[in-house]
């Protein structure tokens, strides 16, 4: 294999990129460098995601550029504004050795006359997004009449969301005698679109085959219905115990929803998508990496750029709207040689799409089962025995207590000490487990249904779909009329003009007192409850089986921190009350969220 010396590269990159742990060039680097130090000719270039693309566009450029000269000479487009960043904190880090080269990242949420500023002062090359560059154009700021360089990377994501007309008019601030780069982790028709409006007869090179996924991801998916797509992936988060890993989600209003309740679950969790500041994304993508977040909620665009090179998964949570979007998803993972793994959660409905996926990666999928709570239980507990085992004793902290320790664990044996050690520990987790439910089997929608139906009253209300109530509001309502703190509720069944729901027969009065002292409302609208009979009714939209708990005893124990106070709680969700899902966290207090087994605890 080559090196940056031997593809071209002059003495004072190589020494920065040696200062970075550089050692041999990627397949991508080693094709892209030499081509274009040696040739004008526009190219397309297409390299799995974490393979190197930006050294394999930024170093050639750095090579060639007049330092001599305040020109904007290398423009870089990318479509999202933490990619912009990386992009540029890498070519930086790659010109440390040359002084006289300046760069500067240009994108919305940001001051824009700093960036005027920075403009001013003379910059060789320039990173923005497409809106934040063309209105500096329009500023008369930013000036492209000697460009030599245009990159266009991510272009395909950039034509997805919305950016043709800022591409059209970068392209027409630019000189025709410009080089145009266009990287790619995938190869839809969009990209061939862009190389026949944007490029000239463009050489095009390959690492490995278009659109494959990495060798270093395995790929897996689990069968779900819509009621188990949660507690799934809270499962799959449990049976994990060293998990750090990023959730994907379609939108961003589905993003925070699934952020909120991992939080209220207790997960070190947090949310990224295009409705947070600039600042709230840069204190979230922080956090990440220094692992004060480990479970990262993002959607497909604020996910681009995301420079972490020791993710254990990427979970799809749904799958993305453009199948080709999956690449860029797992490519997330087994990066810099690292393995990973992407899991996909899929319903019947969805199933077909995974062979898709497979011919486009050109890898096949295995599917897996949703870990039972005995899984969880033994991974966790081994874990811990595990970290018992490995923790180095410093016996000249501790030696001044250990005589009182003796004394007091004098009458046990070494068995006895193992099972209250193990059971003080590890109670809580097993209690959460004892009933958890098989999330596997999906034949029926009463397949999941517990069997202790004789132990839940079922109540009728008076209000349903048409007066805008879901599953959650409703729990919600009845959160707030205090009936207590761990009741059990059964299935959930919305109507049009009025629902049903099932109780924990033991809270059966408490309940009826409680609607009747309280008399709440809804929406205006004033709500009475009685018991009814347990038939099930035809048609039940929103419906919730399995028993379940402000919140549910399944769905996931393990990576939480339970104080005394709570730790007898069951929690899917709603083991607050008052507490809504859609509750959002105070964004200081999140990182103080502690794990259990498998994540960081707090000193007690």
């Amino acid at each position: 294999m080559s090196t940056f010396l031997e593809l071209g590269l002059k003495d004072s990159i190589t020494k920065a990129l040696i200062d970075l742990g550089y050692e041999t060039p990627t397949v991508i680097q080693e094709k892209a460098i030499p081509q274009i130090i040696s040739s004008t000719t526009d190219l397309k270039a297409f390299a799995q995601t974490g393979t190197g693309k930006t050294a394999a566009f930024s170093l050639p450029i750095l090579e060639q550029i007049d330092e001599n000269s305040k020109n904007t000479q290398a423009i870089i487009l990318s479509p999202t504004r933490e990619l912009a960043i990386q992009i540029g904190n890498n070519i930086k880090d790659f010109a440390k050795y040359l002084p006289k080269v300046k760069v500067a990242t240009v994108y919305g949420g940001s001051n824009i006359q700093d960036q005027i500023r920075d403009l001013k002062r003379g910059a060789q090359i320039v990173v923005g997004t497409p809106g934040r560059t063309v209105d500096l154009i329009n500023r008369r700021a930013l000036k492209l009449g000697n460009v030599q360089w245009l990159v266009l990377d991510e272009a395909d994501e950039m034509l997805n969301m919305g950016f043709k007309d800022e591409l059209d008019k970068v392209l027409e601030a630019t000189p025709e005698t410009k080089q145009t780069l266009l990287f790619s982790a995938t190869f839809p028709r969009e990209v061939e679109a862009i190389a026949r409006n944007y490029m000239t007869t463009p050489v095009e090179i390959t690492s490995g085959q278009k659109n494959q996924g990495s060798d270093d991801v395995a790929h897996e998916y689990y069968m779900v219905s819509e009621r188990t797509r949660y507690p799934a992936l809270k499962r799959i988060v449990d049976v994990n115990t060293d998990i750090y890993a990023i959730v994907f989600c379609r939108t961003r209003r589905e993003t925070q929803e699934v952020a909120n309740n991992l939080i209220r679950d207790g997960y070190v969790a947090d949310a990224l998508h295009g409705d947070l500041s600039q600042a709230q994304r840069d204190s979230v993508m922080g956090k990440f990496r220094k692992k004060t977040v480990q479970i990262l909620v993002a959607t497909d665009v604020a996910a681009r750029g995301l420079d972490v090179t020791n993710l254990t998964h990427v979970i799809n949570h749904k799958l993305p709207d453009q199948i080709e979007n999956y690449t860029h998803r797992s490519g997330r993972t087994g990066r810099a040689g690292s393995k990973g793994i992407s899991v996909i959660l899929v319903s019947n409905k969805e199933k077909g799409r995974i062979r898709a996926i497979e011919r486009i990666i050109k890898k096949k999928f295995i599917e897996g089962k949703v870990p039972s709570g005995k899984e969880i239980c033994q991974n966790q507990l081994m874990h811990l025995i595990d970290k018992v085992q490995n923790t180095e004793v410093n016996e000249s902290q501790i030696a001044e207590f250990l005589p009182s320790i003796y004394e007091k664990l004098e009458g046990l044996n070494r068995e006895e000490l193992i099972q209250k050690f193990v059971s003080l520990e590890f109670n809580t987790f097993l209690s959460y487990y004892e009933n958890a439910n098989d999330l596997n089997n999906l034949s029926s929608r009463d397949s999941a249904r517990r069997t202790t139906d004789e132990n839940m009253t079922r109540f009728f209300i008076n209000i349903g779909r048409k007066d805008s109530l879901n599953p959650g509001k409703l729990i919600g309502l009845i959160n707030e009329q205090n009936i207590g703190d761990k009741v059990d509720i059964g299935s959930i069944d919305i109507l049009d003009t009025f629902s049903f729901f099932e109780i924990d027969k033991n809270y059966q009065e408490k309940t009826l007192e409680a609607f009747l002292n309280n008399e709440p409302d809804f929406n205006g609208r004033s709500v009475n409850i009685e018991i009814t009979k347990k038939e099930r009714s035809g048609g039940g939209g929103g419906r919730r089986r399995g028993k379940k708990s402000f919140g549910n005893r399944d769905g996931g124990g393990f990576g939480r921190r339970r104080s005394k106070e709570t730790s007898s709680r069951r929690s899917e969700g709603f083991s607050d009350k008052k507490r809504r899902s859609s509750d959002r966290p105070d964004r200081g207090t999140q990182d103080k969220r502690t794990g259990g087994f498998g994540r960081r605890r707090r000193e007690r």
